[in-house]
């Protein structure tokens, strides 16, 4: 009897666990990646899970998308030194939802104007190194800060900025990725004057889960809210810039900061299979990307299969195209040759569709423009319908190392991508604003938001907009789905100028590629590598105006963190 028993509940039991299995893995199949967030008051998606809070708790205590996105900007020029700080550049594409418009913020710093190609020649400086004052160009983040406030803003800047104040006096844990490009910038930047006083103080860099403080910076933050923000540029804070940069043989003088203004520019759009793809005009990179997705939309590629050769080849070649575009028509808008519509017009991209090789990759598109800046992105849905798609960095890294230490962050080094062909738009001069790489995403549909995105890592972000457009549109894959997908980047073979090589470049490989496509890849001339960490990272916020809700998305390949209310 009691064998019986034992033997019904072991059967019972194995019979459940066997259920239970079942329906996990029936669960898994279904999901094939973590599930959206989903806020109907407000969602927020940044780099770093401070700021993502940050940025919810204003939204909560009545601010707008333009707020917690200032907020969280904020937070990450303290948290992420690595790629972000008031030393660097802003561009934003906001939608209000009172006028139902899209505008466009660039806040692109310039040249100064007393760094002139005749000082240059005079000097023998042959080229502009990414370490130290030849580098730094006018910052333009917290002019973007003071015009999409003055627009837009609901709280007052006092309030926006206490969260960074208190976290840059209290200190705050710092993260194993930001330690780890810490360390790596720090061993390019630690002989600037300044820079080691600043962020390796002590002698010693932080770890992992240590408190870092900044008070510096905090002070800085505490002179903004009080004084205003255009201090930075005509107040006491500018006079400290001006008095460091004049001790240490700098460039920027007070003329060059209080003549800077960020500009609302109109955005440039194309329309890819009934949805309106944005993005700002030159010298932003957006164009470029709109320019590849005209090529793309030449071809019906939900038939050519996701992630086959077909589609891959089509990629790369029709990349290839419009990266020559990039280096030889673009710059500083008053530079440029030709008008940006010329870029976008339909018998340019069909041009470029006929001229590509079904059966043979091209040869390798000049690689005239640094490109490995890091990036942060903000992006910021509220209550009102408001949303807010923003890039902003120091272009690489830590930028030029260049810290005055009593104002706690590093100037950016924007002037290494300029070209130096001399005979180019985007050449150097004084002045002028460089190709910016940082590109906001955001897509409408039939006049309405549809999506807000962006990919952090500027080699990544046209080839990496374009995969996230064409997996959500063509192959109409969810967002977090399409965040999680396998990705590949094209880099081309010449290190820099605007000469050609007969090779085709390399094509860098995300796991998930059937050998079959690799195959037939190689077969076209394609040259192939493999890479883990190469992708950028990924954050969205999608509208569902049917529901009434926001969707978020952040992938797994970096600390972005997704939350609503």
């Amino acid at each position: 009897m009691i064998r019986h028993i034992t033997g019904s509940l072991l059967l019972l039991l194995v019979f459940t666990a066997e259920a239970t299995l079942a329906q996990m893995h029936v669960y898994q199949k279904k999901a094939n990646a973590r599930s959206e967030v989903i806020g109907r008051k407000g969602i927020v998606a940044t780099s770093h899970p401070l700021a993502t809070q940050v940025a919810i708790d204003i939204l909560k205590l009545g601010g707008n998308a333009v707020d917690a996105a200032i907020a969280a900007n904020a937070i990450l020029a303290l948290v992420e030194p690595v790629a972000a700080g008031l030393g660097g550049d802003l561009e934003a594409l906001i939608w209000d939802a009172a006028t139902a418009e899209l505008y466009g913020l660039s806040a692109v710093g310039k040249s100064p104007a007393a760094l002139t190609p005749e000082f240059l020649r005079k000097s023998k400086i042959k080229e502009i190194l990414p370490a130290g004052m030849i580098s730094v160009t006018v910052p333009g983040c917290v002019d973007g800060w003071q015009e999409m406030h003055k627009k837009f803003g609901k709280l007052s800047i006092e309030e926006i900025l206490a969260p960074a104040i208190s976290y840059a006096n209290d200190g705050f844990p710092v993260t194993e990725a930001v330690a780890e490009f810490w360390q790596l910038e720090a061993q390019r930047l630690k002989d600037i004057p300044s820079f080691a006083e600043v962020f390796i103080p002590g002698g010693q860099l932080p770890a992992k889960g240590e408190l870092f403080r900044n008070p510096s910076l905090a002070n800085t933050f505490k002179r903004l809210s009080e004084a205003g923000l255009r201090d930075f540029y005509e107040g006491d804070i500018a006079g400290d810039i001006v008095s460091h940069f004049k001790s240490n043989n700098g460039f920027l003088t007070s003329n060059d900061l209080e003549l800077y203004h960020s500009q609302w520019v109109s955005p440039v759009s194309t329309n890819y299979r009934g949805f309106d793809i944005w993005a700002l005009p030159p010298s932003n990179q957006g164009i470029i990307l709109l320019g590849m997705m005209n090529i793309m939309k030449e071809k019906d590629i939900r038939s050519m299969g996701a992630n086959s050769s077909e589609l891959l080849h089509l990629f790369v070649e029709s990349k290839k195209l419009v990266y020559e575009d990039r280096d030889k028509l673009l710059g500083d808008k008053d530079a440029m040759r030709v008008a940006p519509a010329s870029i976008l017009s339909e018998q340019s991209a069909k041009e470029k569709f006929m001229a590509i090789k079904t059966d043979k990759a091209g040869k390798s598109d000049p690689k005239g423009l640094a490109e490995n800046d890091n990036t942060v992105y903000i992006t910021v849905a509220d209550r009102f319908g408001n949303m807010v798609s923003l890039v902003q960095n120091n272009y690489m890294g830590m930028g030029s190392g260049v810290v005055v230490p009593t104002l706690g962050f590093v100037f950016q080094n924007r002037a290494v991508a300029f070209l130096k062909d001399q005979n180019r738009p985007n050449s150097y001069n004084a002045a002028k604003k460089p190709v910016f790489t940082a590109i906001p995403g955001f897509v409408s549909k039939a006049g309405k938001p549809w999506l807000c995105f962006g990919i952090t890592d500027g080699k990544m972000q046209i080839q990496g907009h374009a995969q996230v457009l064409i997996d959500m549109v063509d192959f109409e894959l969810k967002l977090q789905k399409t965040a999680d997908a396998g990705r590949f980047y094209h880099e081309s073979s010449v290190l820099s100028g605007p000469q050609y090589t007969n090779e085709s470049g390399w094509l860098i490989l995300e796991k998930g590629f059937n050998y079959e496509t690799i195959r037939e890849l190689m077969k076209k001339g394609h040259r192939i590598k493999f890479d883990v960490d190469a992708y950028g990272g990924f954050l969205g916020i999608m509208r569902d105006t049917i529901n009434g809700v926001y969707y978020g998305a952040a992938e797994s390949r970096f600390d972005g963190q997704v939350s609503g209310y």
